[in-house]
This record gives structure tokens, sequence and C-alpha cells, in this order.
């Protein structure tokens, strides 16, 4: 059975000025783009209401703006549905006090475009108050994960080996946050979880690596510590690429094949 990169030799130290800075600059144009935008969140985070309907006749959503203008609508737009057909997406605020948001925008669009037929195609409401105790829960979870991360790392190996660790990690999911913010794609529960999943999958891979710097420690022991990272990098390297690729197929599989819900979700 073949063996990816049996001899690779790359000097990967030599480039981590290089790379940091590359690293750097994603990352702070992410955090300067989300401070001009504001982050993208959910209703899962902001509270409020999405409410996507589909019309028998086609409406703009200029004209459903205008019938609900009343109300704290927050978006309207038009986005992809089946066929020919559209649906649009209704974002707006809901106080504590309001009853029945979706009855009420149902009854306004209802009265504005007589004789259309409308279909609730999805629906997803959240309180104000559960949208930032949700924040909260997932700062403080983050939190808590990278310290756990830090105790462990600092007990199973040693204590610098834990803060590189962690600076990869906060490097890895600043690098996919940047780029979710990029796309201007919806902060919701479903990319906490994926981001919770990039967590597990880096620390895990960084483990690994110390393991065989730790070996290699003891073994090379004339060798400065540059040589002896590259070394153990360049002998975990075939084990990394290959479960990258695997989790990447199995990924890529699920987001083509297994429908509009479950590619949101892999998303």
């Amino acid at each position: 059975m073949p063996q990816f990169f049996a001899h690779a030799n790359y000097k990967f130290v030599q480039h981590r000025w290089r790379t940091l800075a590359f690293s750097a600059i994603i990352i702070l144009a992410g955090l300067i783009v989300m401070v001009v935008r504001g982050p993208n969140w959910s209703v899962d985070f902001r509270g409020g209401m999405d409410l996507t309907v589909r019309f028998a006749q086609s409406v703009t959503d200029g004209q459903v703006r205008t019938a609900l203008s009343d109300l704290e609508v927050g978006e309207v737009k038009t986005i992809g549905g089946i066929g020919s057909q559209s649906d649009i997406l209704i974002r707006m605020k809901v106080t504590d006090t309001m009853t029945e948001p979706q009855q009420l925008v149902e009854q306004k669009l209802a009265s504005a475009f007589p004789g259309n037929q409308i279909d609730i195609r999805n629906i997803a409401l959240v309180g104000p108050r559960v949208g930032r105790e949700l924040r909260q829960s997932a700062l403080i979870s983050a939190v808590v994960a990278i310290v756990l991360l830090l105790i462990y790392i600092t007990w199973r190996f040693r204590f610098e080996f834990a803060i590189g660790g962690i600076i990869a990690l906060v490097h890895n999911v600043g690098v996919t946050l940047a780029f979710v913010v990029f796309m201007d794609y919806e902060l919701s529960l479903s990319v906490l979880a994926a981001f919770l999943t990039l967590i597990g999958y880096s620390i895990n891979d960084t483990i690994v690596v110390f393991d065989r710097i730790r070996e290699n420690m003891k073994k090379l022991r004339e060798t400065n510590l540059a040589n002896i990272m590259d070394i153990s990098i360049n002998e975990t390297l075939s084990r990394s690429v290959i479960t990258s690729v695997t989790v990447f197929l199995t990924t890529l599989v699920l987001y083509i094949l297994a429908g509009k819900s479950c590619a949101d979700s892999v998303s």
C-alpha cells in the first residue's frame, strides 16, 4: 500500500513569519468587515422571526416591504425556490409584548394581496431574551472549551505546548470566521456547531504532532527545536492530509447529494 509523503522534508518553520503575516491579514480584514458591516446574526442569536413565504402570483420584495411598513421589519429579500418559483424571506423584530407575530404578518399580506394565495414555507421564531442568552451561552462555551484544552495540553505535555496549541486553534477559527464574514453567511447555531467541530479536529491533529515532537525531543537531543518540529510535522504529514481529505470528501458528498436542508447544515 503506497504511503503519501513517505520521504517528505518540507521546511515549515522557516516560512512561519510569511504564513503568519498572511493569516494575520485575512483575520484583520475579517474583523474590519465585521465591525463595518456588523455581524450577520441569524434569528437564533439576534431574536425575532424569520418567515419564508411563497405567493401563487409573483410579487416583489419591495411590495412586501410596503405591505408590512408598519411593522418592525428588518429585511425582505427574494431567495431561491424550486424551479421558476421564488420565496421571499421576511425578517422582523419581535417584542415580548407581541402576540402571534406570524398571524399578524399573514393578515397584512392577505390584506395587501387579495386573491394571491400565500404559502408559508418556513418559520423560525426566537424571543429577544432567548437570542441574548444564546449569544452569551455560545461565548461561555467557547471560553470554557479553550480553558479546558489549555489545562489538558499542559497536563499531557507542557505549558508551552498548550499556549502554542491554543494560538493555533484561535488562528484556525479566526481564518474560518473571516471567510464566513466575507461571504456574509449567517452566524447561526449550525455555524457554531461547525466551529466547535473545527476546534475538535484542529486540536486532535495538533495533539498528534505534539506527541511526535515530544518523542523526537528525546531521540534527537543534539538537534535544535526548529528542526525537530520540521521532522515531526513531516512524519505526521501523511496522516494529517489523509484525515483532512477524507473528512472533506465525506462533507462534499453530503453537500451535493443529501438535499437542500442537509446542505445548509453542512455549509
